[in-house]
C-alpha cells in the first residue's frame, strides 16, 4: 500500500522518513507555492470577497511533482506546520491534488506538535480535515496586508520618494518606535536626591537609606533641601526600632512560548530574533547527533502563545528531576501555567526528550544550536522544580522624625535557580550584621547625600519591542521575526551602538505622514482589536468576508482623502531659517541620497545642506565637506586624484574632471578565476557593490557584495571568501565554491 506524506520543509524529509518506513513516500512544499498576484492587486470586493492566487515562481515544477505522485498513492497525508500558514499551504496543494484524484477520502490533514515516532504515528491513526476557519483566517490576514501595502505604497513614492512601502503591522511596529523616540526627545530630567547613613553599634557598621521624614515618604528635589535634612540628621540620636525576619519564595519562570523564547536569547545569549527563530526551526525540523545520516528533533513547534505542557512530558520531567536532583527540588503536584487568550492550539516550546541533556548532545552541535537548546531545556525542566527560598531581614532605624530602613536576602534555597537564571536575576547583596538588636542604640558615623535625574524610557531592543508587540496584541508568534526584520530592511529604523532601535529621518517621515492621513488603520488599539477578530474567524466565530468588507470600508474613507490630496512631494517643516535667502524656512526633503534640508521657498531659493539629528531631536546644519584633494597621481593625465562624495558614497576620481573621468577602482589580489586573464575590480551599481572582471564584457565574471581576499583554509581553491553581513553585524565568511561549504561566523566586525 502506497501512501503519499507531504510536510512544508524539505528539512524534515529524514527525520520523518526513519519513523514511517518504506511504505511512505514523503514530499516537501518547500513553503507556500500560491498567493496573491505580483502586480496586481488580486482582491475584488462585490457581493463576497474574491480573492485571486497563483502559483509562485518556480513552484510548477514543486506542484506538478507531488501531484504525479498523489496520482499512484492510496493515501494521502496534508502535514504542512500546525498554525494558519500551514494550513493554507495544505488547503492550495489538496487543490491541486484534486484535480486529478477524484476519491476525495483519500486526502486527509494530519498535524503534530513534535517530530517523534509516537506524535507522528498518533496524527497518522487519527487524520482530519482541513481547517477551513483557519484557513480563513490567513486569508483575511493576507488580504489585509495587501490591501494596506498594495494601496497606500504608491503614495508614499509619490509624496515621499520612490521605492516606500507600507505594511498594516510593521507600520505600527514602526509606529511604536517613533512614539518611543519622540517621548525620549521630549523627556525633561527633574533631580531629586536619596540620602544614606552610615550606623555603628560599636562592634559593626551598617547602611541604611533614608526612607521617611515625619511619617512621610522623604522626597528631597535639590541640593538645599538636602544640605538641610543633612544638618539635621547629624544632631539626632539613633536606635533599632524593629528587626522583621521572613522567608521569600521566588516562582520558576513558565516554559517558553515563541516571544519570551526571542526575549530570553536576546538578552541572555546576543541572538537576534530572526537567527532564534532560524535556530529553533533547526532543532524542530531535527538535527543530527551521533549518526549523521538519521536526524532528531530536540524541541515542540516553536511557533505557539500557548504555555500547556502534555501530560506525558511532565511525567517525564518531574521523573528526571526525582532521579537527577532529588526530592528536595520536586514539588508535590507539577506546575501549570497558562496565559489568558493564547490560541492554545500547541504546547509550550520545550525539549521532546529532557533525557537528551544539554551536556549529553553538546558535542553534536554547532555552537548556537547547543546555546539555544540548553536555553530551552533549562528553562522548561526549571519550571517544573520548587522555589528558590530566601531569608529576608528587614532593619528600620529611627531618629528623632527620620526613619531608616535596610533589607538584607539570602538564599537558603536554590530550588530552580539551581537550572536557570534571568538575565535581571542578581540582587544586590546587602551585608547585615549578627550581632544588632531591636532598640540597640547606634552611631550615624556618616551621611551619604546623592544626586539622581529622573531617566527617560529606553529605546526598544529587539527583545523589549517584542515584549511590547505581544502586550499590545500586535500580530502573532509567526510574525514578530518578519516584523523587525522588515522595519530594518526598509531603512525605517537603524541600530545605535547599544543595538537599540532608533527611527531614521525616513522612518520618522512615513510614520507621520500614516498616522495624520490614516489614523483609524495605523493605530495600536485597532491593529490589536484585529488580531483578535483574526482569531474568531479561525475558531469560527466571525465570517471572514465580514471583517474583510468593515475594515476595507474604513480604509477606503481615508485612502481616498489621502490619495486625493496634492501630489506635491512632503516637507518638514523647521523653524530654522534659511542662511541664503533669510526669508523661508528649511525643510526636510527627500532625495535619492537621503534626507536633507532645503528652502521652502524653492524654487525661488535653492539652498540645500545635509544635517544631524542631535541626541535633544535638534538639528544642526552639516557643511558639505569639499573634495579632498590627495597626492596619488591620476594614471591617464597625471593630475592629483581627489577623494568625492557621490550619490553612492565615496569614490577617488581625478581632480581635473569634467576634462578627465577617471576613476580609481579597488583591485583584489588575484585574477579572474573564470578567464585567468584580467584584473579583478570593485565596482558599483545603484549603490550596491560588486566585483566583476576588468575584461568584461568579454569576461562575465562577477561576485556579488564584498569580499575576504584569502583563499579557503578548507578547499585552498578559492583565492576568495565571500563577506557577509546582518543586521545586527555579525561577518560571516564563506566559500563561494558549494561542494566545498566552508563557512565561519566571526562576530561583529568592530571585534574581528
Amino acid at each position: 500500500m502506497k501512501k503519499l506524506l507531504i510536510v512544508e520543509s524539505p528539512a524534515k524529509i529524514k527525520t520523518i522518513q526513519k519513523f514511517l518506513g518504506k511504505d511512505f513516500k514523503i514530499m516537501s512544499t518547500v513553503g507556500h507555492i500560491k498567493d496573491l498576484p505580483q502586480k496586481e492587486l488580486g482582491v475584488a470586493i462585490d457581493k463576497d470577497v474574491e480573492i485571486t492566487y497563483v502559483v509562485m515562481d518556480k513552484k510548477d515544477k514543486v506542484i506538478a511533482d507531488i501531484v504525479k505522485e498523489a496520482q499512484k498513492a492510496d493515501e494521502i497525508y496534508l502535514a504542512p506546520d500546525p498554525d494558519r500558514e500551514g494550513e493554507i499551504i495544505a488547503w492550495h496543494i489538496a487543490q491541486e491534488i484534486e484535480k486529478v484524484v477524484k476519491d476525495k477520502s483519500k486526502i486527509h490533514r494530519i498535524t503534530f506538535n513534535e517530530i517523534t515516532d509516537t506524535a507522528i504515528k498518533e496524527a497518522i491513526e487519527h487524520p482530519s480535515s482541513i481547517d477551513l476557519p483557519k484557513v480563513a483566517a490567513q486569508q483575511a490576514r493576507r488580504v489585509l496586508d495587501r490591501w494596506v501595502g498594495y494601496e497606500v505604497s504608491p503614495i508614499l513614492w509619490q509624496k515621499i520618494k520612490k521605492g516606500l512601502s507600507a505594511g498594516r503591522v510593521q507600520s505600527v511596529a514602526l509606529k511604536m518606535i517613533v512614539d518611543r523616540e519622540e517621548e525620549i526627545r521630549g523627556f525633561k530630567p527633574e533631580e531629586y536626591w536619596t540620602v544614606d547613613g552610615v550606623f555603628s553599634n560599636g562592634k559593626s557598621q551598617l547602611t541604611a537609606s533614608l526612607t521617611h521624614i515625619d511619617d512621610k515618604k522623604a522626597e528631597l528635589k535639590n541640593e538645599v533641601e538636602t544640605k538641610d535634612v543633612v544638618k539635621k540628621l547629624e544632631k539626632e540620636k539613633y536606635e533599632i526600632e524593629s528587626i522583621k525576619d521572613s522567608k521569600r519564595l521566588k516562582n520558576p519562570n513558565p516554559p517558553f512560548m515563541t516571544s519570551t523564547l526571542q526575549q530570553a536569547a536576546y538578552n541572555q545569549l546576543g541572538f537576534s530574533v530572526q537567527k532564534t527563530m532560524t535556530i529553533a526551526q533547526q532543532l524542530y525540523e531535527g538535527v543530527p547527533l551521533e549518526d549523521k545520516s538519521t536526524p532528531v528533533a530536540l524541541i515542540t513547534y516553536m511557533r505557539t502563545d500557548s504555555l500547556r505542557i502534555a501530560d506525558t512530558a511532565l511525567k517525564q520531567v518531574r521523573s528526571f528531576i526525582e532521579s537527577s536532583y532529588g526530592d528536595d527540588y520536586l514539588p508535590a503536584k507539577a506546575n501549570l501555567y497558562s496565559k489568558a487568550k493564547a490560541q492554545d492550539a500547541h504546547e509550550a516550546v520545550r525539549p521532546i526528550d529532557v533525557k537528551l541533556s544539554p551536556e549529553k548532545i553538546k558535542k553534536y552541535l554547532e555552537t548556537d544550536v547547543a546555546k539555544l537548546y540548553e536555553l530551552i531545556w533549562n528553562r522548561f525542566v526549571s519550571s517544573q522544580m520548587k522555589p528558590a527560598q530566601y531569608a529576608q531581614r528587614q532593619i528600620v532605624i529611627k531618629g528623632g522624625i527620620f526613619t531608616f530602613k535596610v533589607t538584607g536576602s539570602t538564599l537558603i534555597f536554590d530550588g530552580y535557580l539551581k537550572l536557570y537564571k534571568d538575565e535581571d536575576e542578581e540582587e544586590e547583596k546587602i551585608s547585615i550584621p549578627k550581632d544588632i538588636k531591636e532598640k540597640q542604640k547606634l552611631d550615624l558615623l556618616k551621611t551619604l547625600p546623592k544626586q539622581h535625574f529622573t531617566q527617560p524610557p529606553p529605546r526598544y531592543t529587539q527583545a523589549s519591542l517584542v515584549k511590547d508587540l505581544e502586550k499590545e496584541k500586535i500580530g502573532r508568534p509567526s510574525t514578530y521575526a518578519s516584523i523587525l526584520k522588515t522595519i530594518q530592511a526598509r531603512e525605517y529604523t537603524e541600530l545605535d551602538t547599544k543595538k537599540r532601535f532608533v527611527p531614521t529621518e525616513l522612518g520618522m517621515a512615513v510614520t507621520k505622514m500614516l498616522e495624520t492621513n490614516l489614523p483609524d488603520v495605523i493605530n495600536v488599539k485597532f491593529t490589536s482589536a484585529m488580531e483578535e477578530d483574526l482569531d474568531k474567524i479561525a475558531q469560527g466565530k466571525l465570517e471572514r468576508d465580514k471583517l474583510l468588507k468593515s475594515f476595507y470600508k474604513i480604509f477606503k474613507k481615508d485612502l481616498d482623502t489621502f490619495r486625493g490630496q496634492q501630489a506635491k512631494r512632503s516637507a518638514e517643516p523647521t523653524e530654522i531659517d534659511c542662511p541664503k535667502c533669510k526669508k523661508g524656512k528649511l525643510a526636510i526633503r527627500f532625495g535619492k541620497s537621503g534626507p536633507f534640508l532645503g528652502c521652502l521657498r524653492f524654487p525661488e531659493c535653492d539652498f540645500t545642506s545635509n544635517f544631524e539629528r542631535l541626541e535633544d531631536g535638534t538639528i544642526k546644519l552639516v557643511e558639505t565637506k569639499k573634495p579632498q584633494l590627495l597626492e596619488e597621481k591620476c594614471d591617464l593625465c597625471q593630475s592629483y586624484l581627489r577623494q568625492v562624495i557621490g550619490r553612492y558614497g565615496p569614490f577617488i576620481a581625478c581632480s581635473a574632471y569634467p576634462e578627465c573621468k577617471f576613476i580609481k577602482q579597488n583591485k583584489a589580489n588575484f585574477k579572474c578565476p573564470l578567464c585567468k586573464k584580467g584584473d579583478v575590480i570593485e565596482r558599483s551599481w545603484k549603490g550596491k557593490t560588486f566585483w566583476g572582471c576588468s575584461r568584461y564584457p568579454e569576461c562575465k565574471f562577477t561576485i556579488s557584495g564584498q569580499i575576504e581576499q584569502i583563499k579557503c583554509p578548507k578547499c585552498k581553491k578559492s583565492p576568495y571568501l565571500l563577506k557577509r553581513f546582518d543586521k545586527e553585524g555579525n561577518i560571516t565568511l564563506s566559500c563561494p565554491d558549494k561542494e566545498c561549504g566552508y563557512s565561519k561566523e566571526i562576530g561583529p566586525e568592530a571585534e574581528s
